[in-house]
């Protein structure tokens, strides 16, 4: 049995049975080292070893989450979502204003989530400001959350796999594109979109799936733990809302300056405070309350660096790909199908598109060089065999980040409601176009 293989099903099956997530991935973790011919005291070790790994990741979602709970307070959201409600005309307004509602608020929300990879790149920074507030308009229109969770997700994975602007550039060319040339593949930057267009194409029809077929019926939402999380105010403090605008201006270019999200959040949080919006004597309330919203992200985070620690460990992909090849034999089409759901179950359990790329690109090119595969299409089998569990994975940053604004009140599970959508509409497709990709290319 394979390590890997068997660590991410028991990671996914214990998930699906809604067994925590952080609970999920030790227990596998653990099972997958034994697996692997690791000791128990040696698969704890490298399983602690690889906790580290996460810690800066979680303290930084703290840190956002207190910073995003500083400005709910400063009444910038409530403005937001009251004009929002206005031009709604409350629960009064006809079909077709709803609808437009609706139309306009998913659109914003995708060209958010667009932009914070390339545009303004704070990734999931903008998911626990934006979102939490706008809980009440959408329980108001009856939106299905788990739309708006693939919304989200689609703008925050398919935007890097084929922009090369942001964090598009860092995974299309300093990754990507080095990996591949490294490993002995002639490709150029120019190649990289060309080649991914494909993939990403079966993600947008996905998407569309969703939006015009899947969740396109009302679903109910209890409005009274959303006003517990986010209580309506009509009275908003001006002055607040301007230390809001400095404050967030000021963390956003912190953030971008150095490429930290504690050091802008906690510049953020300091003018909110020294600004009025939040008294000295409640920011350790404020504090608490956003490490709450934020604190399940950081766990999992934490927990999956030390499962990626464990798999490597095991050496579990050489093995993996090689007990594929003996199956495949001459198939250049079952080859990549693969490859492919290699790529699938690597990244479901890493949780990241750009920590799995330099670990299967030194296997898989090699692979597909024998196999004669195209410059074209061995970009299109490793850019889509990483990128394939970071939508779908529990311990993906692009299925954590919707979730912690989406599930502010308590009322979106991240498995049934964001994993699983996301893995439907998004790695399904991916997995059949860029199979294509690699057949046409």
């Amino acid at each position: 049995m394979n390590p890997i293989a068997v660590a991410v099903i028991v990671m996914l099956v214990l998930s699906l049975m809604r067994i925590n997530v952080v609970i999920a991935l030790t227990v596998s973790a653990i099972i997958g080292g034994l697996i692997g011919n690791l000791s128990l005291l040696e698969t704890i070790n490298t399983f602690n070893n690889g906790l580290g790994g996460g810690a800066s990741i979680a303290l930084s979602y703290a840190m956002l989450g207190a910073f995003a709970v500083a400005i709910s307070k400063s009444g910038i959201t409530n403005l937001l979502a009251n004009n929002i409600i206005k031009k709604m005309k409350g629960k009064e307004a006809s079909r077709s204003e709803q609808l437009w509602v609706k139309v306009i608020l998913i659109s914003v929300i995708l060209l958010a989530a667009i932009s914070s990879q390339n545009i303004v790149p704070i990734h999931i920074a903008f998911i626990p400001i934006l979102i939490p507030p706008l809980l009440h308009v959408m329980a108001s229109l009856k939106m299905d959350r788990r739309l708006v969770a693939t919304v989200m997700t689609f703008g925050l994975t398919a935007t890097y796999m084929i922009l090369p602007i942001g964090f598009g550039g860092i995974f299309l060319q300093n990754i990507l594109l080095k990996y591949l040339v490294d490993n002995g593949v002639d490709a150029t930057a120019s190649q990289l979109p060309i080649a991914m267009a494909i993939p990403v194409s079966g993600m947008f029809l996905g998407l569309m799936v969703a939006i015009f077929f899947t969740y396109r019926k009302p679903r109910e939402y209890n409005e009274k733990e959303i006003l517990k999380t986010e209580p309506e105010s009509s009275k908003v403090n001006m002055n607040h809302v301007y230390v809001a605008i400095v404050g967030i201006s000021v963390a956003l270019s912190l953030q971008l300056y150095a490429d930290s999200i504690i050091l802008g959040s906690l510049a953020g949080f300091t003018i909110l405070t020294l600004g009025g919006v939040i008294r000295l004597n409640e920011t350790q309330d404020v504090f608490t309350k956003g490490v709450h919203m934020m604190a399940m992200i950081g766990f999992i985070m934490i927990a999956a660096s030390g499962f990626a620690e464990v798999m490597k460990a095991t050496n579990g992909i050489d093995s993996l790909v090689a007990s594929v090849a003996n199956v495949i034999g001459d198939s250049k089409a079952l080859a990549a199908l693969f490859m492919l759901i290699v790529g699938l179950l690597v990244t479901m359990g890493i949780g990241s598109s750009f920590s799995t790329i330099p670990i299967i690109a030194t296997v898989y090119v090699p692979l597909a060089l024998q196999f004669d595969f195209s410059a074209m299409a061995i970009i299109a089998l490793v850019g889509t065999a990483g990128a394939l569990g970071d939508a779908g994975s529990p311990a993906s940053d692009s299925t954590l980040g919707p979730t912690s604004g989406l599930n502010a009140d308590g009322q979106h599970d991240h498995i049934w409601d964001t994993v699983v959508p996301t893995f439907l509409h998004f790695n399904i497709p991916l997995i059949i176009f860029g199979w294509i990709a690699a057949m046409v290319l």
